[in-house]
């Protein structure tokens, strides 16, 4: 792959202005797929007659994969650099977008959650390799900054999601009586149901491909990185790398976590019906995407890692009035978590990989493989619901803090750092 230098000529400069949008777009992208999820649990169980076991599957797909394919991803971009990665990533999410289309028309659920795994199994290249890429383009001291930056566009499309899913993929008709229909009636009407996902995940494996062809087509700047400030002994023997793996896995945990029991918080602490809670929820997650925002700006007076602290410490104080508060003050506590969680992910990463050299692509699919916490956490939060309540679960998410807190304190000096990082 061609080197262009990151500071030259004033082409090379305009050149790095294109590729830092062109990257930007990705994490509208990946942002904008992962949030569909929440809209597909409802259709498909309902399209395939699923349990909710069954249903929950839709979320293991994408977290099975992220922590099956990140170090795969990693050492494919060490022989082929960020862009070969990124191509492949949008390559096999445009696959699996398209993997839909059959999936409906069979409407077996084993080949909708193999699509799904497809399209994870891209947005873990394209996370491995856009976070890292997006930090080097640019000077080391804003790398955090930009990151955050892009990230914004993340939180963007994870508003935006439910809201364009919920109007194409979901049914008006939920309340027909499934049992009453003949066995004729129900297949035709079952079939419908499953042929609603059919031509918005076309249309989002169209847009990919182009985007994977404008890719192609445009000369990125390819980042050298350097042996220096690594140690000898491999990537795991990197402890400020193995702390923030540990970090961002605790993170990723208590996000799910915040997000996923929202709405059943909401009702039991303060009698709120599930259609008014799910509008809590999307005005929680405009403020996630407002704090990545005012995040990025805070970060050009404030050091990346003296914010996280702030904000880790802060959640861990919201997260205890949650718990034993009562009415809609623990609800709005809840709400404010969602804001000061947006610049930990992007954030963790950079602070994690900053030093690697050369070895930053390996370091950077260990933090992505870290995502599987948010598989892990939820069902612990689950265990403590059904022994005691909903409220006092959320002590689980406010522990997962302390552990971000703790990675913080632990770079606490990290004032320019040349780093290599979404969610």
């Amino acid at each position: 792959m061609r080197e262009i230098p990151i500071t030259g000529p004033s082409q090379n400069k305009e050149n790095t202005v294109f590729s830092e949008a062109l990257i930007t777009s990705l994490f509208f992208l990946w942002g904008f797929a992962l949030n569909l999820n929440p809209i597909l649990i409802p259709h498909l169980k309902r399209a395939c007659q699923l349990s909710d076991t069954q249903s929950a599957l839709i979320d293991s797909a994408s977290y099975i994969a992220y922590f099956l394919m990140a170090l795969p991803a990693g050492l494919f971009m060490k022989k082929y650099g960020y862009k070969g990665g990124i191509i492949l990533g949008l390559l096999l999410f445009a696959t699996g977008a398209f993997l839909f289309f059959p999936a409906a028309e069979t409407r077996l659920y084993f080949f909708f959650l193999f699509a799904l795994f497809v399209i994870a199994c891209g947005l873990t290249f394209l996370e491995t390799a856009a976070n890292p890429y997006m930090t080097k383009l640019g000077n080391p001291e804003g790398a955090t900054q930009r990151l955050n930056l892009a990230q914004s566009f993340n939180g963007l499309a994870a508003m935006l999601a439910p809201l364009v899913g919920g109007y194409f993929i979901l049914s008006d008709d939920t309340t027909t009586d499934l049992s009453s229909l003949s066995t004729e009636q129900l297949s035709n009407y079952l079939d419908l149901e499953a042929g609603a996902v059919q031509v918005p995940f076309s249309i989002i494996g169209g847009v990919v491909l182009l985007v994977a062809l404008l890719l192609w087509k445009t000369k990125l700047p390819e980042i050298k990185e350097h042996e220096e400030g690594v140690t000898q002994g491999g990537v795991f023997k990197e402890k400020n790398l193995m702390l923030g793996v540990v970090a961002q896995f605790f993170y990723v945990g208590a996000q799910v976590c915040v997000s996923s029991f929202f709405i059943r918080f909401s009702g039991h602490v303060a009698g709120i019906e599930e259609k008014s809670a799910a509008f809590f929820l999307s005005a929680a997650l405009f403020g996630f995407m407002i704090g990545r925002f005012i995040g990025t700006f805070l970060m050009r007076f404030i050091s990346p890692s003296k914010l996280l602290a702030a904000y880790s410490l802060i959640n861990v104080f919201l997260l205890i009035m949650s718990v034993f508060l009562h009415g809609k003050i623990a609800v709005y506590a809840l709400v404010g978590v969602e804001f000061f969680m947006s610049i930990m992910f992007p954030t963790i990463f950079s602070l994690s990989i900053r030093g690697l050299g050369a070895r930053t692509k390996e370091g950077s699919s260990l933090v992505i493989m870290s995502i599987v916490g948010g598989a892990f956490f939820p069902l612990i939060m689950g265990r403590v619901s059904d022994a005691t309540t909903i409220q006092l679960a959320y002590m689980v998410p406010a522990v997962c803090f302390l552990m971000v807190l703790y990675f913080a304190i632990k770079n606490w000096n990290a004032e320019k750092v040349q780093l290599t990082a979404s969610h």
